[in-house]
């Protein structure tokens, strides 16, 4: 647990400070057009970098601080859903969709399995 939460909070931070330092680099690698506000992917890109900042403190106690991981795998299953009703309505490229696999889905097991390890400690069963 210790050790996904520690690459989950460098991961994000990594990726925030870059959005934040390089707001086109993604746009221009996926070949589409970058936002006309690059300081809304900037701002995008330090909640990111925050994110990373709490799964590095919730690495020093998972079960304890659980609530931050369960925003955290909130966070990663509404933005996929957000971003299927963008790119379905035509308001985001598919090829954003990406960004999808590395900053959210392969961290819904790891996350899910943290929260269920916390509850099951917590005198929860399953």
């Amino acid at each position: 647990m210790r050790g996904v939460l520690l690459a989950a909070a460098a991961y994000n931070v990594a990726w925030g400070a870059s959005c934040v330092l390089l707001p086109g680099w993604l746009f221009a690698v996926l070949g589409i057009a970058p936002p006309n506000y690059p300081s809304l992917w900037q701002c995008i890109g330090m909640i990111v970098g925050v994110y990373g900042i709490g799964y590095a403190a919730a690495a020093r106690d998972p079960y304890r601080h659980w609530p931050i991981v369960l925003v955290g795998l909130l966070g990663k299953v509404f933005g996929p859903i957000g971003f299927l009703q963008a790119a379905g309505s035509g308001e985001l490229p598919w090829a954003m969709g990406w960004t999808i696999l590395a900053n959210d889905l392969v961290w819904w097991l790891p996350f899910a399995a943290i929260l269920r390890g916390a509850w099951r400690a917590a005198g929860g069963r399953a």
